[in-house]
């Protein structure tokens, strides 16, 4: 059990280095449908693993100047009471003896569907920020843009902590979208920057309300690392745009199963 947990944790953590996302969008369904695990420890443990796993790349990024800070706070402002506020209602319906895992494999379908489409629109969401001749585009870049990123952490606050997924592909979609001349660079180290604390305090939520499994955890770290390390180096040789849609594919795969779960 453990090997096998190892070995799925170097497998997403090889996706992870190989295209940048992928960390909750795929470990948590992974734990549910393969290792049966319940959804609300899942999503817990998932959330630790992903501040674990990507704050390497925080120091990274900082390091050469890549984030954007005042718009990692815009969007703390939103997520972080969001997350809170989630965290609350799980552990009410927790301590109510209420069943809602059926809430949280609903929630993980929709925010993997999400991140599909904002995995497959990058491009188009890049040039359409452009565009200043759309209304909602001007309302957002004239003034409003601050309100906008608060908004959207708050969305992306409790899509996290109730599925484990947003943080990454979701969270840059927004910014190119936001930002549009903020550079791709950027952009990737400003979502990782905002990401890691938020994961972490959703994560040490879910500790508080009790769905964190530590050795489930460990075994998930042992393997992950060495397949991080291992997908970075081969990101370079492949190319980008095939990944993206294997990568879409595998998760609307993912969603449409776990719909039918639920």
């Amino acid at each position: 059990m453990d090997f096998a947990l190892t070995l799925s944790g170097f497998g997403v953590g090889f996706i992870i280095g190989l295209t940048g996302v992928g960390g909750g969008s795929l470990m948590t369904p992974i734990l549910v449908l393969v290792f049966a695990v319940p959804p609300a420890v899942a999503v817990g443990t998932d959330l630790l693993y992903a501040a674990v796993t990507k704050s390497a790349g925080v120091f990274v990024h900082q390091a050469r100047r890549n984030i954007v800070w005042p718009v990692v706070g815009l969007l703390a402002l939103g997520s972080v009471p969001a997350a809170l506020l989630s965290i609350a209602v799980i552990k009410s319906l927790r301590e109510r003896g209420l069943d809602y895992d059926g809430l949280i494999t609903g929630v993980l379908s929709v925010a993997l569907l999400l991140t599909a489409l904002a995995i497959l629109c990058k491009d188009g969401l890049i040039a359409l920020g452009g565009m200043r001749r759309f209304a909602l585009i001007r309302v957002c870049h004239n003034g409003l843009r601050a309100p906008a990123t608060i908004l959207a952490g708050a969305v992306i606050g409790a899509l996290v902590s109730f599925s484990s997924v947003g943080a990454g592909a979701l969270g840059v979609a927004v910014l190119f979208f936001l930002y549009p001349r903020v550079s791709a660079i950027r952009i990737v180290g400003t979502d990782l920057a905002h990401a890691v604390p938020l994961t972490a305090i959703a994560g040490v939520g879910h500790w508080h309300v009790g769905t964190v499994d530590f050795p489930l955890l460990a075994a998930l770290l042992v393997g992950s690392l060495p397949g991080i390390y291992l997908g970075s180096r081969m990101g370079t040789t492949l190319p980008e745009r095939h990944l993206r849609w294997i990568l879409a594919a595998i998760l609307s795969l993912i969603a449409a199963r776990l719909a039918f779960a639920a």
